[in-house]
């Protein structure tokens, strides 16, 4: 059904890193006064693969901190490619380097330690050892606000060097250009170089320059520099128009001249042109006639991209062995995205023309959502990369293209979906383009590995900072069916917000004044008889918002409207979970209420019938524990075990329960048989229709032997009894013939 399933590494790692405290003791150091993690298994080793995916894998989670940098002792794992981005480390966490032969580092967005610090964490065989660095978007500057670069000049076996979006300068590259003799591939994009001259000194052995962004002031003659650097494979010298370099002119390169000299670049492989509009398109076409070599060419941002050679295979001179980026057709499009993912002009621009194409998929595209994630993820602030993503996510995910995507890619387009809301919770479009994604059944219900309190929270917080009817719609769906699906704690938690069951009750008050029962007022009833499931704190604050009062009148308003059935159901299933709560449940004890659920226990639907029952079950229990008087509960009561003989059992469950906790009481009350009853059907109807989830929760807990006790008691009612000899059947259905085991013991079962 999906594409190339998950790699049994892939999928330990992953289990490892979302488990650590369950794969790790915590010790003290013996050495220094803190904490360190070791593995539980003493036997645990891992090859360099395996170490070097670990520790990328809880950098990319946002997991890795100094305690966690303590896990990769150098006797059980093996570092040699080392990744970490926007970890919070200090030079103290990040000293365990000391210990491994690393020959590549990556070590971006690094901000609390400076690239000095992170160098001096290194052993002395990765000093002379270490390949290839990239310390993109960290930083050089020290507390005095000095900018030291010197420490890279240990690295003289350094290959490839990125300081990208950091402070070096042209004193650091006068430095690197003299002291790192094996210097090939160099990345100065968006940095403070302000003069490129000192390259000559690296012209016969520099294979790769990136100078994307580069603003200076001191290059007149970098075009003269440029030509000289005859042994070039790949030429990064595009542009883009970041609010952040306004103040600062770009570089004058004098591409035309570049280009239309047959001599420049003699080695040439790919060359990026991207924002360079002032690129002709009979210069570009003379210069790939006399540079065969070349197999990419970054137009983004250009309008050359469209020429035909690049875009219509039937075209004389057509190019099908060039790779080219650009806004002209899909291919292109994809380009871009795979290659700018980290630019935030670019990848706004590139979504916003890939959403267009988006409408007219009719399969699941799983390498456009590879493409698209890494962009939004390293974007997470960008506005318009957000909203252009969050909307090709949707056309992407929707109907049956979700319904074939793997729950891995799935639960990716959750978290950075989440990600958006969270970064732009006052931003309408952006908050219902999320919406639209994750109001998606396959999602909810078939993803299990992402946050759902979280996803809840922020799809309560977009309902009540909006109030667009079909927000609305999505955002009570959404929490309906989350608030099932996560713990009694954290539906206590939502619940308990005043302004979260304000909104809810709200929706529900205009639909009843509107006498309107659709989805929306359906799934806000869900929504709150879901967050008071067994949460007495949600049902609390249900009653202090005055929520019986308005389902009082709810009920009323629509006994003769169509969708009564519906909006009855749900919220007597409410005021179930409030009957449950004994310090509650008298508040339930108003004879105009008490009056409906009298009507509503003899209505001929089943599941209003139960639910009108089991409310009358819980006020019956407090009225026969306290030995209290109250002539229509009794009334009721009477009416209760007639009600409970009459019911056949449904196909299909009418109602999930999170424990049988509420029914063991009720089990034991003796002295009210139709109360054991009703308990007793309830148990036996979700044990049949969902015998996997019910029965191992009713034998684990205090369910068998209360179950037991009845069924060995001779004063157990024979209604009652019958309904218990069921339950047990189907607990152990080996047990033949059961009729006669009233001698089992408990011990026998066990």
């Amino acid at each position: 059904m999906y594409d190339t399933p998950i790699s049994l590494q892939d999928s330990c790692v992953e289990y490892i890193c979302d488990n650590i405290e369950s794969v790790c003791d915590v010790q003290a150091s013996p050495v220094e006064s803190n904490t360190k993690l070791t593995f539980k298994d003493p036997d645990v080793y891992f090859h360099h693969n395996i170490s070097d995916q670990l520790l990328k894998l809880l950098s990319e989670k946002g997991k890795l901190t100094d305690e966690l940098l303590s896990l990769f002792d150098p006797h059980i794992v093996r570092l040699r490619h080392v990744c970490i981005r926007h970890g919070k480390l200090s030079s103290k966490g990040l000293r365990i380097l000391k210990s491994h032969k690393i020959l590549e580092l990556e070590a971006t967005g690094l901000k609390d330690i400076t690239v000095n610090d992170l160098i001096g964490c290194l052993g002395e065989w990765t000093l002379s050892n270490l390949r290839n660095l990239n310390v993109a978007n960290s930083t050089f500057v020290t507390n005095p606000k000095f900018c030291v670069i010197v420490s890279l000049s240990k690295l003289k076996s350094l290959v490839s060097l990125n300081v990208s979006s950091t402070e070096f300068n042209t004193h650091g590259l006068e430095i690197i250009t003299e002291d790192l003799p094996n210097l090939e591939v160099l990345d100065i994009s968006s940095t403070q170089v302000d003069d490129i001259a000192p390259l000559r000194k690296c012209k016969k052995r520099l294979k790769s320059l990136s100078i994307y962004n580069l603003r200076a002031t001191n290059n007149k003659d970098v075009g003269s520099v440029l030509s000289e650097l005859s042994e070039l494979r790949f030429l990064d010298l595009s542009d883009d128009y970041s609010v952040q370099f306004v103040s600062l002119q770009p570089v004058p390169i004098p591409v035309e001249e570049l280009l239309q000299n047959a001599d420049c670049f003699p080695n040439m492989v790919s060359i990026d042109l991207s924002g360079k509009d002032r690129v002709t398109e009979e210069t570009l076409r003379e210069f790939l006639d006399t540079h065969p070599k070349i197999k990419f060419v970054g137009l983004a941002l250009t309008d050359v991209c469209n020429i035909p050679e690049f875009t219509e295979p039937e075209s004389e001179g057509y190019r099908k062995d060039l790779t080219i980026t650009g806004e002209a057709d899909q291919k292109q499009i994809l380009e871009s995205l795979r290659h700018y993912y980290k630019r935030a002009v670019y990848v706004q621009r590139t979504l916003y023309n890939l959403f267009r194409l988006t409408h007219t998929f009719r399969e699941p595209k799983v390498d456009i959502l590879e493409l698209i994630l890494p962009a939004m993820k390293h974007n997470p602030r960008e506005l318009g990369v957000q909203m252009a993503a969050t909307a090709c996510l949707y056309n992407l995910s929707k109907g049956l293209l979700g319904a074939k995507i793997h729950p891995k890619w799935l639960a990716k387009i959750i978290h950075l979906t989440l990600d958006a809301m969270d970064n732009f919770p006052n931003h309408q479009q952006l908050q219902k383009n999320a919406l639209l994604t994750l109001c998606s059944d396959r999602i909810l219900q078939d993803v299990t590995t992402f946050d759902k309190y979280r996803c809840a929270r922020l799809v309560m917080d977009s309902l009540c900072n909006f109030n667009e009817p079909s927000m609305n719609r999505m955002s009570v769906a959404i929490c309906s069916i989350l608030a099932a699906k996560i713990s009694t704690g954290q539906t206590s938690q939502l619940g308990t917000m005043k302004t979260y069951m304000k909104k809810l009750l709200t929706l529900v008050k205009q639909k009843t004044d509107d006498k309107l029962v659709d989805i929306t007022m359906k799934f806000t009833l869900s929504a709150l008889w879901n967050l008071t499931d067994e949460s007495p704190e949600t049902c609390e604050m249900f009653l202090q918002e005055e929520g019986l009062e308005l389902f009082i009148a709810t009920l009323q308003a629509f006994k003769e409207e169509e969708g009564r059935k519906e909006v009855e159901t749900k919220i007597l299933g409410l005021m179930n979970n409030i009957a449950e709560v004994k310090h509650l449940r008298h508040r339930l004890m108003q004879e105009d209420l008490l009056n409906i659920i009298k009507e509503l226990l003899q209505s001929k639907h089943i599941d209003i019938s139960y639910f009108a029952a089991g409310i009358v079950s819980h006020l019956a229990y407090d009225i026969h524990l306290f030995s209290k008087e109250d002539e229509t509960v009794n009334e009721m009561v009477k009416l209760l075990g007639e009600v409970v003989l009459t019911w056949e059992q449904p196909k299909t469950e009418m109602v999930a329960y999170r424990s049988f906790n509420p029914f063991y009481p009720l089990l034991q009350c003796h002295s009210c048989p139709p109360v054991q009853m009703w308990a007793a059907w309830a148990i036996l109807h979700v044990c049949t229709n969902n015998r996997q989830r019910y029965c191992p929760m009713l034998t684990q807990g205090q369910g068998r032997e209360i179950l037991f006790s009845l069924f060995n008691n001779p004063e157990t009612h024979p209604d009652v009894f019958k309904i218990i000899l069921k339950i047990l059947e189907l607990l152990f259905p080996n047990e033949s013939p059961f009729t006669s085991a009233k001698d089992i013991s408990l011990d026998q079962t066990s």
